[in-house]
């Protein structure tokens, strides 16, 4: 999973026009140096990488956070272990899933901001599980499926469409075929702590996503009062849409 993510990464940027900067690269005078990266679910951290890549060429101490998926305390936990090596003020970013993680795992002192992407914003008690019936019916919430084992994957028949929609067909396939699992413990734990509720938050809608629909979207956003950006996206963009969204993370690194 990983070599292919770094290949699909390597392939969207290779033609970017970011210019990597001198080894004095400034930031704007009081922003946030430092920038946590957490991943959604069915793939590893490396769907960060274009963002990433951005972002640190501009000098932010990036980090990506390795999701075990097998619980909501085990991810909430990686993603603390990552708060504890900062040093400074932090923008905490969540894709999908992993927004459910930022919800949680947010309420720390050092972070100065919350970014969600395409992701689950719960309130306390609420689960991914709740989130997902109680909001509007999508394609890809449809073909999640459990296995044997509980542990819960998208259907890889739907996956290109439903996730990938905006990548080369053959890359959506392979990642449909080499999906990472989350437990089903985390799809149906409630979160204690609505870290948005005390932080400047942002989200970044994307409008023809099929697994989270951008009404719940919008929803999510409204409810925590975030800055909205809008990118015309599927559940991929931050990596089609990675420039948008490094933009919107790094108006969040200027929060005082």
């Amino acid at each position: 999973m990983r070599n292919l993510l770094l290949s699909i990464a390597t392939l969207l940027t290779a033609g970017a026009t970011v210019a990597a900067p001198a080894q004095s690269a400034e930031l704007p005078k009081g922003a946030a140096r430092n920038i946590v990266l957490v991943h959604g679910a069915f793939v590893d951290q490396t769907s960060w990488k274009p963002v990433a890549d951005i972002l640190t060429k501009k000098g932010y101490n990036v980090t990506l956070v390795e999701n075990p998926l097998t619980s909501l305390e085990a991810d909430v936990d990686a993603t603390k272990q990552a708060l504890a090596k900062q040093n400074g003020k932090t923008v905490l970013v969540g894709h999908s899933w992993g927004g459910v993680v930022i919800t949680q795992a947010g309420n720390d002192s050092k972070v100065s901001a919350l970014v969600y992407v395409s992701a689950f914003a719960p309130d306390v008690g609420q689960s991914l599980a709740a989130l997902a019936e109680s909001g509007p019916a999508t394609e890809g919430a449809a073909a999640i499926h459990p296995d044997a084992k509980g542990n819960l994957y998208i259907d890889p028949k739907v996956f290109p469409s439903a996730v990938a929609a905006d990548l080369p067909p053959a890359i959506a396939e392979s990642l449909a075929n080499h999906q990472l699992p989350l437990n089903h413990t985390a799809f149906e734990a409630p979160v204690t702590t609505a870290a948005w509720r005390d932080k400047p938050t942002f989200y970044v809608i994307s409008t023809k996503d099929k697994v989270i629909a951008p009404d719940a979207q919008r929803f999510f956003a409204t409810r925590m009062k975030a800055q909205i950006t809008e990118v015309a996206g599927s559940h991929a963009s931050l990596v089609v849409h990675a420039k948008e969204v490094a933009e919107v993370i790094e108006k969040a690194a200027l929060v005082k």
